[in-house]
């Protein structure tokens, strides 16, 4: 495979009930489990959002701005989907992105931008649910928007394998670099953003391999044990 899109197609026909990404936070108590089906509903779901809804194309840049969480994976995923190029701009200059997708932390820092490019808020609340207070304008409510785009998406324009999936410092990773692997088949606990050089790099090695990614955040050391323990994950990178 050479690309995100026959990536997980291939992973759907492989084990597509299998988990693919657990999620804990463990300060809200939040667990959330995506079977690799539900993975890719999700990601059709925010592929839609990001093309059909705001219009992006194949080439542009997003940056996904979110802490370690599930739906980072999600948002990672459908811009690998759909051709879009991963990037870790901070939008200072005038190559920033053209698209955002931030959370409550840094929402304050892209709001002015909204009107210059799509700019999407996550709650980052149990089950992607809406944020509770209104948003500045011109930013989106991904917990608002989400849910009203189709559980299937398949892209006009897909990814090739030489076209690039990342962009971290200037320096480019194509979909070959990420996906023409043999990957990782095991089960591994991070605590990694995924919207990062090595979070993105270790959910494609993950999806390649036929493993599975275990998320943890706001955990102690002990906590991480004990979920790498119930989990029966080996924890990547080591906390020991």
């Amino acid at each position: 495979m050479s690309s995100f899109p026959e990536t997980l197609a291939r992973a759907l026909r492989t084990d597509p009930g299998g988990p693919f990404v657990t999620f804990y936070d463990e300060t809200s108590g939040e667990r959330q489990e995506l079977s690799t089906t539900t993975y890719a509903n999700w990601v059709a779901k925010a592929s839609g959002l990001l093309v059909d809804e705001h219009g992006l194309e194949h080439g542009d840049s997003i940056r996904i701005d979110l802490p370690t969480h599930w739906l980072a994976t999600v948002f990672l995923g459908a811009a690998w989907n759909t051709g879009l190029v991963v990037t870790d701009s901070d939008g200072s200059d005038s190559s920033g992105p053209d698209a955002v997708v931030c959370g409550p932390e840094t929402l304050a820092g892209w709001a002015d931008g909204a009107g210059k490019r799509p700019t999407l808020a996550c709650s980052l609340l149990p089950f992607g649910v809406r944020f509770a207070d209104p948003l500045p304008q011109g930013v989106h409510d991904v917990g608002i928007e989400v849910w009203g785009q189709p559980d299937a998406f398949t892209p006009l324009d897909p990814p090739a394998a030489d076209d690039a999936a990342t962009s971290w410092a200037g320096v480019e990773a194509s979909h070959a670099d990420l996906f023409g692997g043999d990957g990782n088949s095991g089960r591994l606990l991070s605590t990694v953003p995924s919207a990062s050089p090595a979070g993105a790099e270790l959910l494609a090695s993950l999806l390649v391999g036929g493993g599975s990614l275990v998320l943890v955040t706001n955990a102690t050391d002990d906590r991480l044990a004990a979920v790498a323990s119930s989990e029966r994950a080996m924890q990547f990178p080591d906390h020991s």
